[in-house]
């Protein structure tokens, strides 16, 4: 059975406010995808805007036992600044323990609560999907509603997994080892 919105092309938030959308979200669900380490665990990004108006991009995953942390870092910016639509993109270096080569995505805010407390995000390829939280864990009829906004985007939300988080979330980076991208190059060799 093929996605309700297959074929219709994606549409974006309109009006973001990038100011109040900056901070820590934990990513509930997602589609597996080869640059995030296959057993990580807490999965959360924290935004922070930049006074020329980029955004400082922190991605960080942990060990099942919380004890290792690997973590990236990159830049989002709007796609195209005159526009109103949360169509961003991103900028992380590889490897990211020895920045040399920059690969950059789309980051798309297919839905926003009025809160600024869940989103949707996406990218038109419709390879990756994100739902992402303000809190660790989400009501079920909020993640249903979040499942079903992203198959009227045309995702196949059958490869959707949920992202399991640890209570309580990790505080700081501090007396952690942090392997600065070498889980994620394991990943991806399928180690």
């Amino acid at each position: 059975m093929e996605p309700d919105g297959e074929g219709k092309p994606m549409t974006a938030v309109r009006g973001l406010d990038l100011e109040r959308y900056m901070g820590r979200w934990y990513e509930i669900a997602c589609f597996p995808s080869a640059f995030q380490p296959r057993d990580g665990r807490g999965t959360r990004a924290t935004y922070a805007l930049r006074p020329d108006g980029t955004v400082r991009v922190l991605n960080e995953t942990w060990t099942a036992d919380g004890s290792r942390r690997a973590s990236i870092e990159g830049t989002a910016f709007r796609a195209d600044p005159a526009a109103d639509e949360a169509r961003l993109k991103v900028r992380f270096y590889v490897p990211p323990f020895l920045p040399v080569f920059p690969v950059v995505g789309d980051y798309w805010v297919l839905f926003l609560d009025e809160n600024y407390q869940y989103a949707l995000v996406g990218q038109p390829s419709k390879k990756h999907l994100w739902i992402l939280s303000r809190q660790i864990r989400m009501e079920e009829d909020v993640y249903n509603q979040l499942v079903e906004k992203a198959r009227e985007q045309g995702y196949d939300v059958k490869k959707l997994q949920k992202t399991q988080q640890i209570d309580p979330p990790p505080v700081g980076e501090e007396g952690l080892h942090d392997t600065k991208g070498l889980w994620w190059i394991k990943s991806l060799l399928g180690k």
